[in-house]
């Protein structure tokens, strides 16, 4: 079977290179101060068997730019975040480059999102400055029916690929984490050109409930899940950092291999990894993947 293996964590990675104290900003403020280790995060994943760097621009949105005085960097920050990933990949010879669209205002925060109309118009934005250099749009993180189908009213206008990764539940895969049950994606799904569904930045734990639903959406799926102990109520407040997240020290490369392993068995076709999910359990995966006669590509 042949499997796209995208790369692991992005933002996690560049905070712990990073060496600062976390901000708002996330890995935005790493790549304002120390924009070499972007390119650095992605040849590492494509020497651990990656075929696809993932841009580091989930968080490049002119809100959450504003509260630092930062919304007229936008273009700027996406310019440097395609590059970062485009150099890396022409580096190592081959491999797509997908960019990332991450969710407005702020993650697994669905609530305080514009609703889809609205939202179309600001996700136009983003996808107008990233399409042109991508080989893929990545819509991400996506945790309400509506957040999702704002980000597809734009996204589906382009004439690139486009991948919709959603979130689920800490606690029950087949809910998004808006309390909505997942089922309820399939028909938003059916009314746009979207290439493939994913489950993203969730435990590996509720992944495969996850898995179980999505395919019933006859598209390509797969799935990449976090290494986090769970989101704490503390993440969700305002301008939260990830401070307030706690990393997962059981979820060995190993481990998270023999998960990613199960969701190949239930069909999946795209697996890697989202945050705290690094390098080497991606080596490991590739590792398994090959072993057990898989083809990357």
């Amino acid at each position: 079977m042949n499997i796209s293996l995208l790369d692991g964590s992005i933002g996690q990675e560049l905070v712990k290179r990073g060496g600062e104290a976390p901000t708002p900003l996330w890995s935005t403020s790493v790549m304002l101060n120390k924009p070499e280790l972007v390119s650095d995060v992605h040849a590492d994943y494509f020497n651990a068997g990656a075929t696809i760097a993932t841009t580091n621009s989930y968080a490049v949105l002119r809100d959450r730019l504003a509260p630092a005085g930062l919304e007229d960097r936008a273009e700027d920050l996406w310019a440097a975040a395609i590059d970062s990933a485009c150099v890396a990949r022409d580096a190592f010879g081959e491999g797509r480059v997908a960019a990332s669209i991450g969710p407005l205002m702020a993650s697994y925060r669905p609530d305080i999102c514009p609703p889809a109309e609205e939202a179309e118009l600001l996700y136009a934005d983003v996808v107008s400055h990233l399409e042109s250099r991508a080989d893929l749009l990545l819509i991400e993180t996506m945790s309400s029916v509506d957040q999702a189908e704002g980000a597809l009213r734009a996204a589906c206008k382009s004439d690139k690929p486009v991948w919709l990764a959603v979130s689920v539940d800490d606690a029950d895969g087949t809910r998004l984490r808006s309390g909505e049950p997942l089922k309820d994606l399939l028909p938003v799904l059916a009314r746009y050109d979207v290439s493939s569904v994913l489950i993203n930045c969730s435990l590996p734990e509720v992944t495969g409930d996850a898995l179980e639903i999505i395919r019933d959406s006859g598209l390509p799926f797969g799935a990449y899940a976090n290494g986090f102990t769970g989101i704490s109520e503390g993440f969700l407040e305002e301008r939260p950092t990830v401070a307030s997240l706690e990393a997962r020290h059981d979820l060995t490369p190993e481990r998270y291999a023999e998960f990613a392993m199960g969701w190949v068995e239930q069909g999946a076709s795209i697996v890697g990894g989202c945050c705290e999910v690094g390098p080497a359990h991606m080596a490991k995966l590739a590792e398994s993947l090959k072993a057990a006669g898989h083809t990357i590509v």
